[in-house]
């Protein structure tokens, strides 16, 4: 058990957190599809993106440290036993695309918690382009791939997933002829940012990418910070009056931001600094200063935009002066554990009050006095109750160690955060 107690006075602290997760995978695949030598600096320290390295590692690329090298995808080689993804669905979706169009079978597997992850999505996009993908009967790992040859098309895709966008953009890499990939709104565009930088695609409206099949050339990128992992400080902020955390070198990526959009809105103060771009992400620094929170509604593309951080809306909402309701965001059910019935058992654990819905939760602004959570072996929810003892009383996390697959050592920054002083 971990056990967290907020600070005694407002504090000023300026942080770098760790490389962007979701660049960091993305960034190490294309690199492994690349013939030749790449370079990618700052990726994410947690298990996730070490497990992308591991596999991409097998396949035949070489790392060390920032520098990979590839014969190329196409001289990746077939392996005879699974390919193991860990607890990153990242890993296993991107994967799954890749080798699509290889020409031998390939498994991928992952731990407990992945094996019961939706992997069914993959199927259907996929197979639009000619791929041979099988998952289990309940939609869930293994994922069997059995490569071949790839045909372009139109691909629809019926939800917002960037996963799946990005798996079928692998795919299409490698095949004959263009595709076009589409899919509602609110998805993080991180890949086809990538790809048109390098000249492998573009994008011929909001939601539609054309991919350009072809050799992917080695790059060099140096990779912001991870921006959900900066939301954990930036809430701490806004849960104390008079606080600000200023994080430096984060990506704004649009499909990223939307937690700032939902701080503002609740009274916090957020100030944006642009400083350029990373492979076509755009990339600046971020201040939160603390002040009186209200409730707020979230739905619809505002709450796509903040999927990953609504546990942590859920913490500022338990202190906001009114209701908060977030609702449009079912996707919460397929993550690492039922985040709706995770956030809600969180803050029902720390004194507070919340109810779920089929599609989100509603916290009443009662406030939090403390307790102890047992986050289910996800993450942020385990983050996201260490940041509520900035105002909620001592809070103990039993299983505190999931935070390690996006950040380790994340507790030692948040208490340095947390005594950080003008």
């Amino acid at each position: 058990m971990t056990s967290f107690a907020g600070p005694d006075a407002p504090f000023h602290a300026e942080v770098t957190v760790p490389g962007d997760k979701s660049l960091s995978h993305r960034a190490l695949v294309l690199a492994a599809m690349a013939s030749g030598r790449s370079v990618v600096r700052g990726t994410g320290p947690g298990a996730d993106v070490a497990s992308t390295r591991a596999a991409i590692e097998r396949l035949g690329a070489r790392i060390d440290p920032d520098t990979v090298e590839s014969p190329g995808i196409g001289r990746w080689r077939p392996l005879t036993d699974p390919i193991d993804a860990g607890n990153s669905a990242t890993t296993m979706r991107l994967l799954t695309g890749a080798l699509a169009a290889r020409p031998f079978r390939s498994v991928i597997v992952g731990d407990r918690s992945l094996m019961g992850r939706p992997m069914r999505r993959l199927v259907g996009p996929l197979g639009i382009l000619g791929a041979s993908v099988t998952v289990a009967d309940a939609g869930t790992p293994p994922v069997v791939i059995d490569g071949r040859a790839l045909r372009g098309a139109a691909v629809s895709i019926p939800v917002a997933s960037a996963q799946v966008r990005t798996a079928v953009a692998l795919a299409a890499l490698q095949a004959e002829g263009t595709t076009t990939i589409d899919s509602p709104p609110g998805f993080r565009d991180h890949t086809e940012r990538m790809l048109a930088r390098l000249g492998l695609g573009f994008r011929t409206s909001d939601t539609v990418f054309r991919v350009a099949p072809g050799p992917i050339r080695p790059f060099r990128a140096v990779l912001p910070g991870d921006t959900s992992s900066a939301s954990f400080l930036w809430a701490a902020a806004a849960l104390s009056p008079g606080s600000s955390v200023r994080v430096t070198s984060v990506s704004l990526n649009p499909g990223r931001t939307g937690f700032l959009d939902v701080l503002a809105s609740m009274g916090a103060r957020v100030e944006v600094s642009p400083m350029g771009e990373m492979l076509g992400d755009p990339v600046g620094d971020v201040v939160v200063v603390g002040g009186l929170l209200h409730g707020t509604t979230i739905q619809g593309l505002h709450a796509v935009r903040a999927l990953d951080e609504l546990p942590l809306v859920a913490v500022l909402a338990a202190f906001a002066d009114g209701p908060t309701t977030v609702s449009d965001a079912g996707e919460l059910r397929t993550k690492e554990s039922d985040r709706i019935a995770s956030t809600v058992a969180m803050i029902r654990a720390l004194g507070g009050r919340a109810e779920p819905s089929t599609s989100g939760f509603v916290v009443e602004g009662t406030g939090l006095t403390g307790g102890v959570v047992s986050p289910a072996g996800d993450h942020r929810i385990a983050m996201a109750a260490a940041v509520a003892a900035t105002r909620g009383g001592r809070v103990v996390v039993d299983g505190f160690e999931a935070a390690s697959v996006s950040w380790p050592g994340f507790e030692r920054v948040l208490e340095d955060t947390w005594s950080s002083s003008p």
